[in-house]
């Protein structure tokens, strides 16, 4: 842990129950906060690495435990599952934003809400209930096939017949309330999350089997044009592996900064060679094609595409690709975009040159790349700020 971060336990309450939390708190005055949500029986224990890497950029994050909505004997709050509803988890979340607002270091004008899958949409619901209280709104597989769930008697993976819905729902190691049910069954959570109008980052796997991602894409067409940046993660889950984690904070970190993926390209990987071998020492050229789809360009990667490695004995110690994208920019016009992508301290920093006077910022731009891997290939995400005169977001 930095030593810079202070981490406690916080408490507050909502109907006579209290709700358990942890408090990340770096140092500073008028911090702007984030409070993350956990799934459906999870915990915010399983929040934690989120949080620091959080409060590491500046941030006051929390996380917390919502009443009856962990498996039994892994949460902190009151209250059983029995009586826990999406409703009483935006109770929950309300109590913990109005905690969060009365802190002194804490700056209560600018709240973002990051949620895990029931917690992406109780952070949605919540965000559209209070609009002018949240200042961003991070959606990670957010659960919003939960009213379908409902209505095909099917929630949490438990099957009941939706005519005669039992007081207890099944659901293995959770147990539902009938009233969970009759809370969200004639809900439209489409219509429910668009009252809020601010910044959305809604990032989904498309290979989640308990929440399909066409549910994340009819989100985002519902929001306002622009206001939602869509991810949808290559042969991601239900949860994300340890280095979908570390591609998923990069586009945490880019959207909180105010930058927009202005590129996303698909790379296919079609062959490797070693290129030099001398002891220890080994280069290695990464052979590779692919496109680009986004509001601001659309192309191919043109021929002699490679992404050079330098390792030695096992430790990849350089690297650096270049390539050209042929296509069209947003106007219309016919352009070329030459990248080249190598690791700076840490981050991916790629340097752009391109004759389309549409993407000339893109010359001079500071910008941050997140990669991230799936079978022969992988998405590159590029993050610029845009000028105001760029309009495609």
């Amino acid at each position: 842990m930095d030593k810079n971060i202070i981490e406690r336990d916080f408490s507050c309450t909502r109907d006579s129950l209290t709700i358990r939390g942890t408090a990340f708190i770096p140092e500073g005055t008028e911090l702007p906060a984030i409070i993350v949500s956990h799934g459906f029986g999870g915990n915010s224990r399983d929040l934690f690495d989120y949080c620091r890497v959080l409060a590491a950029w500046g941030y006051a994050a929390y996380c917390y435990d919502f009443c009856g909505g962990s498996a039994p004997g892994e949460g902190r709050s009151d209250g059983a599952a029995t009586g826990m509803t999406v409703l009483t988890e935006c109770g929950d979340l309300k109590a913990v934003m109005e905690y969060v607002k009365s802190q002194p270091y804490a700056d209560a004008g600018k709240i973002t809400l990051l949620g895990f899958s029931q917690g992406g949409f109780v952070s949605a619901l919540s965000a559209a209930k209070h609009p002018d209280e949240v200042e961003a709104l991070i959606l990670i597989y957010p659960a919003l096939c939960i009213p379908d769930d409902a209505r095909k008697g099917a929630l949490g993976g438990s099957s009941y017949d939706v005519g005669n819905v039992p007081d207890i729902i099944d659901c293995g190691i959770m147990k539902l309330g009938k009233r969970f049910h009759e809370t969200v069954a004639d809900m439209d959570p489409y219509e429910e999350i668009t009252p809020y109008k601010g910044p959305v980052l809604l990032m989904h796997g498309t290979e989640d089997q308990v929440v399909d991602y066409k549910y994340a894409v009819k989100a985002c067409d519902s929001y306002l044009p622009g206001q939602c940046q869509l991810q949808l993660i290559q042969e991601a889950g239900h949860s994300f592996t340890e280095q979908q984690s570390v591609s998923a904070l990069v586009s945490i970190q880019q959207f909180l900064l105010g930058k927009k993926e202005i590129l996303t390209i698909r790379v296919q990987i079609t062959g490797v060679e070693i290129r030099k071998e001398e002891g220890s020492y080994r280069q290695s050229a990464v052979l590779f094609t692919g496109n680009s789809s986004s509001s601001f360009f659309t192309g191919h990667i043109m021929p002699g595409a490679v992404d050079v490695q330098e390792h030695v004995d096992d430790l990849l110690v350089s690297i650096r690709a270049a390539y050209t994208l042929e296509g069209t920019d947003y106007t219309g016009k016919q352009c070329r975009i030459h990248i080249v992508n190598q690791s700076v301290d840490g981050e991916w920093k790629p340097a752009i040159d391109t004759d389309s006077r549409a993407l000339a910022f893109l010359n001079q731009e500071d910008l941050t790349a997140g990669l991230e891997g799936y079978t022969d290939g992988l998405t590159v995400r590029i993050y610029s700020a845009v000028p105001e005169n760029n309009p495609p977001l």
